[in-house]
């Protein structure tokens, strides 16, 4: 990981726009956060003993409409990476043109070494000490690392009784019964999927000719793996924290994911029914497999993976980041020298935050969708905002990230412009 991370995504976002020529003031604009909150928040731990946690929220920009964003539990947050995934969402939700600024949150701490109650004063703690922060029309939390909807209920349950009334929408990816949408627990994954789909449609791509190895067997990675071995890719590699196999022949996703669940090891394995048996495969490091042969490679672990010190050993000819930030910008020069294709997280990853959108949007109007409706939905929203990407990429020789970024930064300079700026008040002094 970068050592500023925000450091980092400001250098990136200040090349793209100078090169599209982006103006002053959206880059202003854009140079640092609206608001940060630091906290610290405490717990009783089931020992007795009170632990302390650092805690943060950024409202980044709120040109578009009220700031929306994950909360993390996860011991490398601070405030830099809390304030440049707020960044992140703030490009990624005026890329696919969902009405929200961005956000993020986070509370640094090793989740998996607390219990599950442990895990819930945690997350009505941190709703405590940031109720002033959030709410439906200001700032929407949803679930991130180490979260879930489960800690989105306790959390909306806590705001509820701090404010005194139902608020459903100030809280997305919480559970069905609590106004959650359907299709949201597996949006991330499905959406960058159907960012792969499109590009081999415009490549004529045989699918089961193409390789794939996929870097983080979260809720994101694991299901566009098993979409897209569905769709008859072969996905090779995969990992978690621990490490990845790979199988040259192939995986089989979905018993890898069984297995899982039940193990909590990462094995290459086969089921039916209830029945797995191990199938031959190698042990890799998670750097091992960002460096194999393979097609398409998906890194949907952490950001900052992929560098200037490991980019030129990468072999891969096309990169769908799910991961927030996996590539630095020093290695996407390299990349783009070797014209390695890479489809950027602020699409590739937008599929969380576009059926967010739509739970606020449910919950608003007190409905709830049915998932063929989200699915629709959902695969609109991707496919718009590609072909529009793809068409600057194509007529303007931009690459995909520049492009995409096109459509963010064009989108929020109208915000801007339609406030007044130095131009428009210096014509009319």
């Amino acid at each position: 990981m970068a050592e500023n991370i925000l450091a980092d995504a400001l250098v990136r976002l200040a090349t793209i726009a100078n090169q599209l020529n982006i103006s002053r003031d959206t880059l202003q604009a854009l140079s640092q956060p609206l608001c940060t909150l630091t906290c610290y928040v405490s717990i009783r731990k089931d020992n007795g003993k009170t632990a302390y946690f650092n805690a943060y929220r950024c409202h980044y920009n709120n040109l578009l409409g009220p700031t929306k964003g994950g909360i993390r539990f996860h011991l490398d947050v601070d405030q830099s990476e809390v304030e440049a995934l707020a960044l992140w969402m703030t490009l990624k939700c005026a890329a696919v043109n969902v009405p929200f600024g961005g956000a993020k949150g986070g509370v640094a701490v090793d989740a998996k070494s607390l219990s599950a109650l442990e895990i819930e004063r945690l997350s009505r703690a941190y709703v405590r000490a940031m109720a002033d922060f959030i709410g439906p029309d200001t700032d929407i939390p949803a679930p991130d690392m180490y979260t879930n909807e489960r800690i989105m209920g306790w959390m909306m349950d806590e705001y509820q009784t701090i404010t005194r009334c139902k608020s459903p929408s100030t809280f997305t990816g919480k559970p069905l019964v609590f106004g959650g949408s359907r299709g949201r627990d597996t949006a991330t994954g499905t959406g960058a999927f159907l960012c792969i789909e499109a590009l081999a449609s415009k490549l004529d791509w045989q699918r089961n000719k193409k390789t794939v190895a996929v870097q983080g067997f979260g809720n994101g990675g694991a299901q566009c793996a098993k979409l897209l071995q569905q769709a008859g890719y072969k996905v090779v590699a995969v990992s978690d924290s621990q490490g990845a196999i790979y199988a040259e022949g192939g995986l089989d996703i979905q018993s890898i994911e069984f297995k899982k669940q039940h193990s909590k090891q990462l094995q290459a394995v086969y089921c039916e029914g209830t029945v797995c048996e191990l199938i031959e495969h190698t042990k890799l490091s998670n750097q091992a497999l960002l460096e194999l042969d393979v097609d398409i490679l998906v890194p949907a672990a952490i950001a900052g993976v992929i560098t200037d010190s490991n980019a030129a050993q990468i072999k891969a000819k096309t990169i769908v980041e799910i991961a927030n930030g996996p590539i630095s910008a020093k290695a996407d020069v390299i990349l783009k020298a070797k014209n390695t294709l890479v489809i950027p997280d602020i699409l590739a990853n937008a599929g969380g935050v576009i059926v967010s959108y739509f739970e606020w949007c449910q919950n608003r109007q007190g409905m709830q969708w049915s998932e063929d409706k989200v699915a629709k939905k959902l695969s609109e929203y991707i496919h718009n905002t590609f072909e529009k990407a793809w068409s600057l990429h194509v007529a303007d020789n931009l690459d995909m990230r520049e492009a995409v970024y096109a459509l963010a930064l064009n989108n929020l300079s109208m915000a801007i412009e339609a406030h007044g700026t130095h131009e428009y008040f210096s014509a009319n002094s």
